[in-house]
């Protein structure tokens, strides 16, 4: 009767155990919902809205908006998708040509034993203390367990957390081949002076090599070369370089900075989309502004696993982006896009027109 008390005891026991453990697990691994988005990457603030602008004292009033800006834009490759698992290996095929079976597995060994007449006793054992269950013992033990098992779920969700993201060492084959990405971002404004910057840029745009790999890293080379010998022009930044864990969560952020970008723009009248090159007559509206500017934009997506460069406040580090993007090997560019406005090599922006559609820029 002791014996049967008791073990209904240690029956109720673990069922207990086992519904506060189960709680417990649920309320772990739920994510809280002021916590649901943490993970999500925004980028850097974008232009604000122009009733945004409207609103606020100080700021270039709505209508200098209105005036057309014409833009050009040049993109080429692409994020792709996630590294595809290793493929399991085939199973072997049967000699005679027929399906496939599994590796055999060693079966047991019998080795006879000779029979010499000789049987052993039956063991009896004989229980301590009256055969009963130690319950102080049971009670440590899930005390020990429920004060570990924070430990063990947060090592295993950290371990499920970063398959396949695991940070590589950098200019190694698995920093190529994992899931990070990162999106890095240079906008420069230069003087009007720069006319053959300009020219330079629209002639990039019409090559067709935005269609290949190696003509994608030497577009973006030649671009750089042709920022890095006009530094007496440059008047303003914007710079970010930003690591994501996924290939899509690096997708996603290049197109938000890219439709930023695109929406601050009248109309694009050069574009190059992986070598298809479209072209439309540029309006020429006169220069109203001494001090006009031009606006230039670098989009690069690497498959770099920590960010190409950090803040930027002065020309020394812009000259160090702008050559840390330029000496980029091919195989760890993935996409790239160019936009530059105006456009035209007659057009320019006032000065009015900067601050109003590019209010994130920093003089330097």
């Amino acid at each position: 009767m002791l014996q049967n008390r008791n073990l209904r005891a240690l029956m109720l026991t673990l069922v207990l155990i086992l519904g506060v453990s189960v709680a417990f697990l649920y309320g772990v691994s739920r994510p809280h919902p002021l916590h649901a988005h943490s993970q999500i990457l925004h980028p850097p603030a974008v232009m604000a809205t122009e009733a945004d602008r409207a609103e606020s004292p100080g700021q270039v009033p709505a209508s200098l908006l209105a005036e057309t800006l014409m833009g050009g834009r040049a993109r080429g490759g692409g994020f792709g998708s996630s590294p595809a698992p290793s493929a399991p290996q085939p199973m072997p095929r049967s000699p005679a040509g027929g399906g496939y079976y599994s590796r055999p597995m060693p079966g047991p060994v019998f080795v006879p034993v000779p029979d010499y007449g000789y049987r052993p006793a039956p063991t009896v054992v004989v229980p301590v203390g009256g055969g009963g269950v130690d319950l102080g013992f049971v009670f440590i033990l899930a005390i020990v367990g429920f004060a570990l098992l924070p430990v063990v779920l947060n090592y295993v969700r950290a371990g499920s957390g970063n398959s396949g993201t695991t940070t590589a060492p950098a200019g190694s084959a698995s920093e190529l081949h994992n899931n990070i990405v990162t999106v890095s971002q240079v906008q420069i404004a230069l003087l009007a002076n720069a006319r053959e910057l300009q020219r330079r840029l629209n002639a990039l745009a019409t090559q067709a090599n935005w269609g290949s790999q190696e003509g994608l890293s030497e577009m973006l080379r030649e671009t750089v070369l042709a920022l890095l010998r006009s530094p007496e022009y440059w008047t303003h930044v914007r710079a970010s370089s930003q690591t994501v864990n996924s290939r899509e969560a690096g997708t996603r952020l290049f197109e938000q900075l890219s439709l930023g970008e695109r929406s601050k723009l009248s109309a694009e009248t050069l574009v190059n989309i992986g070598g298809r090159l479209r072209q439309q007559p540029p309006a020429q509206p006169l220069d109203r502004d001494p001090a006009a500017y031009i606006v230039v934009t670098l989009l690069v997506g690497t498959a770099d696993d920590r960010p190409l460069f950090g803040e930027i406040r002065s020309t020394e580090a812009l000259t160090a982006a702008l050559r840390r993007l330029g000496s980029l090997p091919p195989d760890y560019l993935l996409v790239y896009e160019l936009l530059w406005a105006p456009q035209d090599e007659s057009s320019s922006l006032s000065r009015d027109e900067l601050i109003a559609r590019y209010p994130d820029l920093m003089q330097i």
